[in-house]
Parts: structure tokens; C-alpha cells; sequence
């Protein structure tokens, strides 16, 4: 990676002192040749990428899985609750699209560590905070917008980082792969939280989650990560902040055509139902089913969710080495993602029973990874170049859809009394972005002049 002449550094983490652990047999460190990592590389970062989102669920989900805890602890309203958890995509929201053309410039690697260093920090303190201040609702929502502040960056420097490294025909099953993370890590802290929020109380799930993150930015660094790859000259910092009117990218032209907003609308509508689903599935279940386990509504759905994602991943991949039309795939994975998905969610409003309910929200998040096949990566056939710029810009719309209906769907449960509308409320959602992308949804390039090739 270059860097810029004379500047002052910034070191990535503080795993760059002491002795540093030799390179791993077959990768490639020194960033020359062969832009694309190779086998064994590709591997490696595959697996620490998929900790990484595992872990950044971790921390972002248990605001959400300690819900009913924190209301009862601080004696919060439904309102109240969904004022702290919208507060996140408040957050999320504002460094998504500067989080995304940094990564364009400086290497997405970079810019996943210095945010995960951060947020697993804010974690960790956000318990013992809470104990020195009496404004426990101010302190929380402040505390959840600083986290998504943090975590926005994540996802547009992953698409950033995957479009640069890894080869078209493998984007999908590498890209689901990486994704499972977050059902694994809804999962995991779906498991584990609920059995350490039983035992030790809420503090202990915020304790489990920042420390197992701030390991796993502790072992990137010093085994992924040369010496000179921990250091971030300031001044190309600097150059990264702003975009420059030289750009090879036509941005003018680039937000003129159809597909990009196709794909964007399409992000943002899944993005904003599934941050619904997330932060409200825990409440659904306790309240409407309060003699269930907590283990078993927070982790089935997720456990489901893994396989699935990886299975839509490697049928996508295959299906375009068929010599199908990589357009017509990620659209079919988009009908499944959002359409089929929205079914599942609509009946899930509409039982009674229990093992039903899981059943429904199992296939309703299951198939919602099918999304990682379809709109995620058709962001990266359509701009490489900038694929953190653009995966921003509709990650941004997402928050700020989901802050609206993440707190509208608080406020229909207290208005209301029931789950039916905010399940009604998904579907339409997800619809209105579908029906985008398979009228003007494309998978030919379009972010260069030079001739389209028709994928």
C-alpha cells in the first residue's frame, strides 16, 4: 500500500510493538503482483473476516438481547426502548459513506481495525459507566450512537476490501461466508448472552462481547498484517477525507444510472428490515411467549441463517460458472432474500404457537441471507473502484430507514397492542426494494468509460 511522503504516522494498534510473528506459509504480504489474494490467503482472511462480523453482532446485538433487562433495571417504557435502540442507526448512519471511500483509498484492512479497536473498548466501558452517571437513558442513547458512529464504517470497508481482492466468479461465496458472521454472531451472543444475562446479569454480556473483540483486532494485527501495514501515514489519511475532482470515477454520470439507484434502494430497504428484525425479535418472543428460553428464540433462527447463507453463496458462484447471466442470478437470489423472506415474517404475526413461531422466524432470517448473493455483491459488479463508496451510500439510507422503523415499530406495539403491523411493516418494506431492483437492477459495469461488458 502507499504511502504518503514525509507525513506523520498513525499506528494501526498496538500490536506493532514488540516481536512480530513470522509471515503464514503461501500468503502473499508484500501487496506487489497479482492484485487478487491468493488461495491460501483468501482462506485465511476469509476466516478472520467472518470473526470479525461474528463479533461485531457480538457487541451490536446486545443492547437488543439485554432489552428487557435494561427496561426493567431502569425502569424504561416501550418508547424509551426504542429511543435507545434506534440511537444506533442514528450513528450508523453518519460514516457510512466517508467510512466506505476511505477504505477506496487506504485499504479497507486498515480502516475494519481501527473501528473494531474502538467500538470493542466503548463495550467493555459502557457497564462500568453506567454505575458514575444517574441519566441512565441520556447515557445509554449517547452510548448506542457512538456505537454506530463506530460500526458504520465496517461493512463499505468490506466491500471495499472484497472487490479489490477477490475475483468476480468467487465474490458471492466468499462474500456469504464473510456474512454468516452475523447470523454466528446474533448466535453466539444469543446463546451465551442469554445464559451470562441469567447468571451474571446484563453487565457480563457487554464484558464477554468487547473483550472477544479486542482479542481478535490483537491477532489480526499481529498475524495478518505486516509492520508497514500497521502504520497510516497522516497526511495520506488526510487524502483519503476528501474526494478529489480528479477521481478517475464519474460520479455524475455514476449517480445518473438506473442500476445504481436500483441496487441502492434495494440495500437500504433490506438493511432497514432486518435492523427491525434484529432489535425487536428478543422482545416478540419474550413477551408473547414468556415461558419459552431465551436461548432457544435467540439462537435457532441464527443457527438456520449460517448454513443458508453459505448455501446461497456457493449456488450463486455455481450457477454463473454455468454460464448463467450473473444479473439473472443475483436477481433470483433477491426474490428469495426479500420476497420470499417478507412470507415467512407475515405468517410469524399471525400465530400462536410457539414451535411455529420459530419455525416462521427461522426461514423468515434464513432466507434473508440470500441477500449476500444478490444486491450485496451486485454493488461490487457494478463499481469495483468505489464499491466502499457506494456500499455506503446505501448502507446510510438503510440506517436512517431503520432508525424510523425501528422506533415506528415501538411505537405501533405500545399504540396498538399487537405484532401484526410491525411485520406488516417489513414486508412492505422489502417489497418497494425488490420491485426496484428486478425492474432496473443491472450487473455490468458502469463506474469506467470504457465499453460495458454485458455480464
Amino acid at each position: 500500500m502507499a504511502a504518503g511522503g514525509g507525513g506523520r504516522n498513525v499506528p494501526l494498534c498496538s500490536a506493532q510493538h514488540g516481536p512480530r510473528a513470522a509471515p503464514l506459509d503461501g500468503m502473499r504480504r508484500d501487496g506487489g503482483g497479482d492484485p487478487y489474494w491468493s488461495r491460501p490467503e483468501s482462506r485465511v482472511w476469509t476466516v478472520m473476516l467472518l470473526l470479525g462480523t461474528c463479533l461485531l453482532y457480538c457487541t451490536r446485538v446486545t443492547v437488543p438481547i439485554c432489552a428487557v433487562a435494561l427496561s426493567t433495571y431502569f425502569d424504561w417504557d416501550k418508547k424509551q426502548s426504542g429511543v435507545v435502540l434506534s440511537s444506533f442507526f442514528w450513528g450508523y448512519c453518519l460514516t457510512q459513506i466517508i467510512g466506505g471511500h476511505i477504505s477506496d483509498q487506504i485499504g479497507g484492512e486498515k480502516v475494519l481495525l481501527l473501528s473494531a479497536s474502538a467500538w470493542g473498548f466503548l463495550t467493555v466501558l459502557t457497564p462500568l459507566l453506567t454505575h458514575v452517571t444517574s441519566a441512565h437513558l441520556v447515557f445509554m442513547t449517547c452510548s448506542r450512537f457512538l456505537m454506530g458512529l463506530l460500526q458504520g464504517v465496517y461493512f463499505p470497508s468490506l466491500a471495499s476490501l472484497l472487490s479489490q481482492k477477490v475475483r468476480e466468479s468467487e465474490r458471492a461465496f466468499t462474500y456469504s461466508t464473510v456474512g454468516t458472521g452475523s447470523q454466528f454472531g446474533t448466535l453466539v451472543i444469543g446463546g451465551v448472552g442469554s445464559l451470562l444475562l441469567d447468571w451474571y446479569g446484563w453487565e457480563s454480556v457487554f464484558y464477554f462481547s468487547g473483550f472477544l473483540t479486542l482479542l481478535w483486532v490483537y491477532c489480526t494485527c499481529k498475524y495478518l498484517l505486516s509492520e508497514k501495514d500497521l502504520i497510516i501515514p497522516v497526511d495520506y489519511l488526510m487524502k483519503g477525507l476528501s474526494i478529489s475532482k480528479q477521481t478517475k470515477v464519474p460520479w455524475k454520470q455514476l449517480f445518473k444510472k438506473a442500476p445504481i439507484w436500483a441496487v441502492i434502494v434495494a440495500q437500504l430497504s433490506t438493511a432497514s428490515t432486518f435492523f427491525t428484525l434484529l432489535s425487536w425479535l428478543p422482545t416478540f418472543f419474550k413477551e408473547t411467549f414468556p415461558e419459552s428460553k431465551g436461548w432457544v428464540f435467540n439462537v435457532v433462527p441464527w443457527l438456520v441463517a449460517i448454513p443458508t447463507s453459505l448455501f446461497s453463496g456457493f449456488l450463486s458462484d455455481h450457477l454463473i460458472n454455468q454460464g448463467y447471466k450473473t444479473i439473472t442470478i443475483r436477481k433470483f437470489m433477491q426474490v428469495i432474500g426479500s420476497g420470499v423472506s417478507s412470507i415467512f415474517a407475515l405468517c410469524l404475526g399471525q400465530t400462536s404457537s410457539f414451535c411455529k413461531a420459530i419455525v416462521f422466524a427461522s426461514a423468515s432470517v434464513g432466507l434473508q441471507t440470500f441477500n449476500h448473493s444478490g444486491i450485496s455483491v451486485n454493488v461490487q459488479d457494478l463499481a469495483p473502484s468505489c464499491a466502499g463508496l457506494l456500499f455506503g451510500v446505501g448502507n446510510t439510507g438503510g440506517a436512517l430507514l431503520g432508525v424510523i422503523c425501528v422506533y415506528l415499530a415501538g411505537y405501533l406495539i405500545e399504540t396498538t397492542g399487537s405484532w401484526i403491523a410491525v411485520f406488516n411493516l417489513v414486508a412492505a418494506v422489502n417489497s418497494i426494494g425488490l420491485c426496484a431492483f428486478l425492474v432496473f437492477g443491472e450487473a455490468q459495469r458502469v463506474d469506467t468509460d470504457s465499453a460495458y461488458m454485458d455480464l
